[in-house]
């Protein structure tokens, strides 16, 4: 039995973050009392700044100290996710407008969705997409016009990089606003058979086509649980959004109700802050908040792109987060949701049997959650994250009389009020207590031998299938393994090796293709594993993926010494994962040499070549930023 808890977790955290943090915090104070705000620029500065503003934000900018928020949107129409934030800056600006403050749209962010680029160079550019939204919306932010900030984003690498971005400014309150998921399309069991079957080419392009557009069909994220849905319950449970705003459609009654009462909430937040009753994100997202997040990623089974995404916000914020912690937290962390890829439910199904409010409220009562945290609410305590949200009987607040005549708020503002919410599950199938969990543990797990230390997502792989021990086979891309495939070169037991797919070598892509291959080949009856020192996705399901892994080929990492037939162990039980070499045959092999260079023009990629020679490794973040202090550099550099 485990000695281990959620304290002693945290606080080996807060020891080891001591230096870091407090020097983030040094910086952030330094700026709080700086005043980096709009009444410190010049008479020709905030001329410049509020130049576009009709004669009434112009009034307020200039002769008053009323709030302004600016806002940071990943807007863009060819997304689904990001197709439905074209309306909300609008909503923002009448409801800040009502209220007597006012808003501006900051700057945009990039946004590029993996499900497009997946299995294309473009895909390259995913992981380091969100090291330039950070540095977007500190661009954004960097005008000192703004006294709090509202970042709007859903998908995979957004919200980690605004969060990221907004932490450098972590003395301004923020929240973040959620567009929602689109309704339930195809079952989520459908559609991996039909891809399934394509990869064994037994239905035609067209067949998969028309199962695609009918699973990803209308505005909103996908509904599957993978990155960008995670993200979602990331930052509802570290109290970064509002309770029970994660998973509501972008046509729900409620979502409309939800971004307003958001932006009425950040400008009670602001007015606390100027108060000295702090509330900004240097005080939100803190190491008890980071541990918050990483239970409720384990006890969802969420994807195994937050081993990285995690790490590297927590740095942003002066907090040393480990995987060796993610793993400690998930021994005792149960498995609570069956949510595809780890069951056959999509997060509409989990929203509807509690979703959010019961997760949290479970983990809480078991002791399974720091309590003692500050949120957007403008309290502490995550009691206000157990309750849902609801239209109040009178459906309109009074709106605060605009004697300008300029901009009226065109729709009242629906009133919301939040109710506890029940204590049952509505379906056993896909959420459970923690007295009756799937798993007792959160299925995330770090492997370690000779060959380096990667991730294995667990909790959608049978037990059968979480040993493997067979004869490696050596490929150097995906697109390499599935031409073997085709060939029918892979009828055996094997462990695929994909090397050279690490953030140095090629900006660590997805490898997501490789799924229909693997659960074919298992489910016919083989014994099959996935190593690689790239990303497999977070869709991350049934075949045994140890992912992430480091040191990476291209760095000189023992995974490139590597040949074929050369027996690999893959053991999720004793967290092994090891090639039966001694140290001495690894060492004279030497790192097989890199036979493509491709991967570094064409599609863009030409212009991160900077991020590839200064990216540190996946279990540091894969991130490109130094931070300010010592501690920091050091980690970076070891």
């Amino acid at each position: 039995m485990t000695d281990l808890n959620i304290e002693k977790i945290t606080q080996r955290i807060v020891d080891r973050s001591k230096k870091s943090r407090s020097a983030y915090l040094q910086k952030i104070e330094q700026q709080r009392q700086s005043r980096s705000y709009r009444r410190n620029l010049s008479c020709g500065n905030l001329a410049h700044g509020f130049a576009a503003c009709d004669s009434s934000d112009k009034d307020k900018l200039a002769n008053s100290n009323a709030p302004n928020i600016g806002i940071v949107s990943a807007y863009n129409d060819m997304l689904s996710a990001h197709q439905p934030y074209q309306s909300y800056p609008e909503i923002i600006k009448q409801i800040a407008n009502s209220n007597g403050a006012s808003a501006q749209f900051a700057g945009g962010v990039p946004a590029m969705c993996d499900g497009v680029t997946q299995g294309l160079p473009g895909m390259e550019l995913s992981l380091f997409s969100r090291d330039n939204i950070a540095m977007s919306t500190a661009i954004a932010l960097s005008h000192q016009m703004f006294d709090g900030a509202i970042y709007l984003g859903i998908c995979d690498k957004i919200v980690p990089g605004l969060l990221i971005g907004a932490l450098s400014f972590g003395f301004l309150p923020g929240i973040f606003i959620p567009a929602g998921p689109m309704k339930s399309g195809i079952s989520n069991k459908e559609k991996a058979k039909v891809r399934q079957q394509f990869a064994n080419g037994e239905v035609d392009e067209q067949t998969l086509l028309e199962t695609e557009s009918a699973s990803y069909h209308s505005p909103g994220t996908c509904t599957f649980y993978g990155t960008a849905n995670s993200n979602q319950m990331l930052m509802e449970i570290m109290g970064l959004q509002l309770p029970g705003s994660s998973f509501e459609n972008p046509e729900s009654e409620l979502r409309t109700p939800l971004t307003q009462h958001a932006v009425l909430q950040l400008l009670n937040n602001i007015e606390q802050t100027r108060n000295n009753s702090i509330f900004d994100l240097s005080e939100i997202v803190t190491e008890k908040s980071i541990v918050n997040g990483t239970v409720g990623l384990l006890a969802t089974g969420g994807s195994t792109n937050h081993t990285i995404h995690l790490i590297a916000i927590a740095r942003a914020a002066g907090i040393q987060l480990t995987w060796e912690d993610m793993s400690d937290l998930s021994k005792i962390v149960p498995l609570l949701c069956r949510v595809y890829p780890n069951g056959q439910a999509d997060v509409n199904h989990f929203h509807q049997a509690g979703g959010m409010p019961y997760l949290i409220s479970e983990l809480l009562d078991a002791g399974l959650l720091n309590d003692d945290v500050k949120t957007i609410m403008g309290e502490t305590g995550l009691s206000a994250y157990c309750k849902n949200p609801q239209l109040a009987t009178s459906s309109v607040i009074a709106q605060t009389a605009d004697t300008s005549g300029a901009n009226p708020a065109t729709k009242p503002t629906e009133k919301l009020q939040w109710k506890t919410a029940s204590r049952l599950s509505k379906n056993f199938d896909i959420l459970r207590s923690v007295n009756a969990p799937f798993l007792p543990n959160g299925g995330l797990t770090l492997l370690e031998g000779n060959i380096g230390q990667s991730v294995i997502k667990t909790s959608a792989i049978e037990e059968k299938h979480q040993f493997v021990q067979a004869p490696a086979k050596v490929f150097e891309s995906q697109e390499a393994m599935i031409e073997a495939f085709n060939a029918g070169e892979l009828e055996q037991d094997f462990v695929a090796v994909i090397i050279f797919q690490g953030p140095k070598a090629n900006g660590m892509p997805e490898l997501h293709k490789l799924t229909p291959i693997l659960g074919s080949l298992q489910d016919r009856g083989f014994k099959v594993a996935l190593v690689t020192d790239g990303r497999m996705s977070g869709a991350s399901g049934k075949v045994p993926a140890a992912i992430h892994l480091t040191p990476e080929a291209v760095d000189g990492g023992p995974i490139g010494q590597i040949r074929d037939d050369d027996q690999i162990t893959l053991d999720c039980q004793s967290q092994k994962l090891s090639v039966a070499l001694t140290d001495v045959e690894l060492q004279s092999r030497g790192a097989v040499k890199k036979s493509h260079t491709n991967d570094q023009y064409g599609i863009g990629r030409e212009l991160f070549d900077v991020f590839r020679k200064n990216v540190n490794s996946a279990d540091k973040g894969a991130c490109v930023f130094n931070y300010h202090d010592e501690q920091n550099r050091e980690n970076l550099n070891e």
